[in-house]
C-alpha cells in the first residue's frame, strides 16, 4: 500500500530489483514510495552479503513491537469499568455546572456522590479525577462552605470526605434565608420607587416569586400530620362557604379543639399551604377563605363577576 509501511512482499521486490542492478529511484518509482524510504530501508537492513528481504522483515517486526505502547489496564472503580465511571462523572458534573456550581467542585461532588464506600480521601479523588491535590483541596473547601460535604476521620490519620443523606434538605434550607431576603429587599424597593410604577411592578413580581420559593423550601418544622390537618381545615372552610370558629371547625371535623387550632396556626406560618387561597380571621374567633389578592388583577376579578345574563347562559 503506497505511503504505508513496507510489506514482506515489498522487501522481496526490493531484494530482487537490487540484484538486477536497479537504482533506488527506479525501485521507489515502481513501489510508489519516496526514494528516501528505499535508501533508508536498504541501509538499515543490509548485511555483508547484501540486502536480505526475510531478515529485513524480521528486524522491522521487532522494531515495531518495541515502539508499540503498552496499554495499561486501569483498575475498575467500585467494581465498574473506570472509563464508564469517569464518563458519567464528567457528564453529570457538566449538568451541575449549568446550575451554577464551579467545574472542579462539581466533579469532586459527583465522585463522592457515586462512591460505594460513602466517602473518599483526597488521594482517592486525585487518582480518580487525575488532578492535583491542590485542585481537590480547593474544591473541597468550596463544597464545605455550601454544606454539601463533610470531613470525617478515616482509617489511620487520613481524612475522608462524605456526602450525608440529608445533604439536599440542608442545602435547600440554607438557600431559604437568602430567598426570603431577596423578597424583602424587593418589597422595600416598591416603597422607594412608588406603587404603580413599572419598577414597582417588576419588583412586586420578583417579591412574589422569591416569597413562593422561600415558603416552598422552608418546612417550618411542620410534620406531615399537621400539613394534612391544615389541608383538611382548608377544605372544610371552602365547603362551608362561611366563617367558622376554631370550636366550630373542631366540632364539624370531630377533632379536639387544639388540633384544629394547630392546623390554622400551620396555615398562618406557611401560607403556601392554602395557595391560591388565604385563610383570614374575618371577625373575632372566626376564619374564612378568600382568593389571594395577588393571584388576580382587578380587571380579571371584574371580568369574572357573573352577570344575570351570563348566569342564564351557563345554566343553558
Amino acid at each position: 500500500m503506497p505511503g504505508g509501511r513496507l510489506t514482506h512482499e515489498d522487501r522481496r521486490q526490493i531484494a530482487t530489483w537490487l540484484a538486477e542492478g536497479l537504482g533506488y529511484a527506479e525501485i521507489a518509482r515502481r513501489l510508489g514510495r519516496p526514494t528516501s524510504t528505499i535508501s533508508r530501508e536498504v541501509a538499515r537492513n543490509s548485511a555483508p552479503s547484501g540486502y536480505l528481504a526475510d531478515r529485513a522483515q524480521q528486524v522491522a517486526g521487532q522494531r515495531a513491537h518495541r515502539r508499540r505502547p503498552v496499554q495499561a489496564t486501569e483498575p475498575p472503580v467500585d467494581g465498574r469499568p473506570a472509563e464508564s465511571v469517569r464518563g458519567f462523572v464528567e457528564q453529570f458534573a457538566t449538568l451541575l455546572v449549568g446550575t451554577g456550581l464551579p467545574r472542579m467542585p462539581a466533579r469532586v461532588f459527583v465522585c463522592l456522590l457515586t462512591s460505594d464506600s460513602g466517602g473518599l480521601t483526597s488521594a482517592e479523588l486525585v487518582r480518580r479525577l487525575r488532578v492535583s491535590p491542590a485542585s481537590v483541596s480547593k474544591a473541597i473547601g468550596y463544597l464545605e462552605e455550601m454544606e454539601l460535604v463533610r470531613r470525617t476521620q478515616g482509617s489511620g490519620r487520613r481524612e475522608r470526605y462524605i456526602i450525608e443523606d440529608d445533604v439536599w434538605l440542608r442545602a435547600f434550607k440554607a438557600d431559604t434565608g437568602a430567598h426570603a431576603e431577596v423578597a424583602m429587599a424587593a418589597r422595600h424597593g416598591i416603597e422607594i420607587f412608588g406603587a404603580g410604577t413599572p419598577a414597582a411592578t417588576r419588583l412586586g413580581q420578583m417579591a412574589q416569586f422569591f416569597t413562593w420559593i422561600s415558603e416552598q423550601m422552608n418546612d417550618s418544622g411542620l410534620t406531615d400530620a399537621v400539613v394534612r390537618d391544615a389541608l383538611t381545615v382548608l377544605a372544610a372552610l371552602v365547603y362551608a362557604a362561611r366563617p367558622l370558629t376554631v370550636d366550630g371547625l373542631a366540632t364539624a371535623l370531630g377533632w379536639p379543639v387544639q388540633r384544629a387550632a394547630d392546623a390554622l396556626d400551620a396555615i398562618s406560618r406557611r401560607p403556601i399551604l392554602s395557595d391560591p387561597l388565604t385563610v383570614e380571621q374575618v371577625r373575632r374567633g372566626a376564619y374564612a377563605v378568600t382568593p389571594r389578592p395577588d393571584r388576580l388583577s382587578s380587571a380579571q376579578r371584574d371580568a369574572l363577576i357573573v352577570s344575570p345574563r351570563g348566569l342564564r347562559d351557563y345554566r343553558m
